[in-house]
């Protein structure tokens, strides 16, 4: 599983390539819970460590811009996902409430990542989350591009979609401004921080995550990046236009694959012959009564990636299209 991202070539050691002389120096520091019923060890309530965290790592999944993404695999068997950031942006005190809120919102909505306990140290800062062993739903494109999987059909498209439409709606509803963080925006939608359920349900990470963390360059080589939107070409800014351009640039691959993200244009300017299906568009076949589903989902992809933030949809009239028989 690859989260915000990440690449599978590394430069950052794993937690479990640090040496016993390393672990024995660390201060051995509890976990901070974001949920009750996680993270106790046995029956006498003693909570999870630092060098248990250390010694449970099993390897680096993969590496972003924000850290390096651990698997870990506790005694108990427990299998979770560990983010490291590089560097964070704040301090312990500030680090630790905005963790805690983002969980407290989390827990509210079933189609978000839950962030179950975190640690700031000197050395290290990270927080602790469920491992999906199915991945992202980019892994789960990748499978069937480039090694032959089952590609997904319109139907278990457009149910994914919906779903990952009803948990930024759920982000978007929150108060505009809390006391520490800015809670109603998201801050980095990407299929990679799509992570797909057994069922095939969808949990969107990385909630937050750029409130909490500093993108550091990344070293070595990286496959490309989502276009930035049109007004700000530079760096990401934190703005719910911005959510609901990369909302539009992930309808696009999940329709027509990843050359759809850097063609939009000719997307705009041929779109009669992308409906008619005679530039190859779509790459999934559809028939019937699915077409208008189908063609609805690229008008709304097409809203979203306008060039003028203040055209493109907000999240509840999308919502509102999307149920629209």
């Amino acid at each position: 599983m690859r989260w915000h991202g990440e690449e599978t070539q590394r430069s950052s050691l794993s937690l479990c390539e640090y040496d016993d002389i390393f672990i024995g120096c660390v201060d051995d520091m509890p976990l901070k819970t974001c949920r009750d019923d996680v993270y106790d060890v046995g029956d006498s309530g003693l909570r999870w460590t630092m060098k248990d965290v250390m010694r449970a790592s099993v390897g680096v999944l993969g590496e972003s811009a924000l850290g390096v993404t651990e698997k870990v695999v506790f005694l108990d068997g427990k299998c979770c996902v560990l983010k490291r950031f590089r560097m964070v942006r704040v301090g312990r005190k500030e680090f630790g409430r905005r963790v805690e809120r983002l969980a407290s919102i989390g827990q509210q909505c079933d189609y978000l990542v839950p962030l179950n306990a975190y640690l700031y140290s000197k050395r290290f800062k990270f927080v602790v989350c469920d491992y999906y062993p199915m991945g992202s739903l980019q892994d789960l494109l990748l499978g069937a591009r480039r090694h032959g999987h089952t590609p997904l059909n319109w139907k278990q498209r457009f149910i994914i979609i919906l779903q990952i439409a009803k948990a930024i709606a759920f982000i978007h509803s929150q108060p505009p401004q809390d006391k520490h963080i800015v809670t109603n925006v998201h801050g980095n939608l990407k299929a990679s921080n799509i992570m797909i359920c057994a069922d095939f349900s969808i949990r969107l990470a990385n909630y937050g995550f750029t409130q909490l963390a500093t993108n550091i360059p990344e070293i070595g080589p990286s496959s490309p990046s989502s276009p930035l939107p049109p007004e700000n070409t530079r760096i990401e800014v934190l703005s719910q236009k911005h959510d609901i351009y990369h909302f539009g640039l992930i309808l696009l691959d999940m329709l027509g694959g990843p050359n759809a993200l850097y063609s939009s244009h000719r997307v705009f300017e041929r779109k009669e012959r992308v409906c008619d299906n005679k530039l190859g568009f779509f790459e999934f076949p559809f028939e019937g009564k699915d077409s208008k589903h189908v063609f609805k989902v690229l008008d709304i992809a097409l809203a979203c990636i306008h060039r003028l933030p203040q055209v493109r949809p907000t999240i509840d009239n999308i919502l509102l299209y999307l149920r629209k028989k």
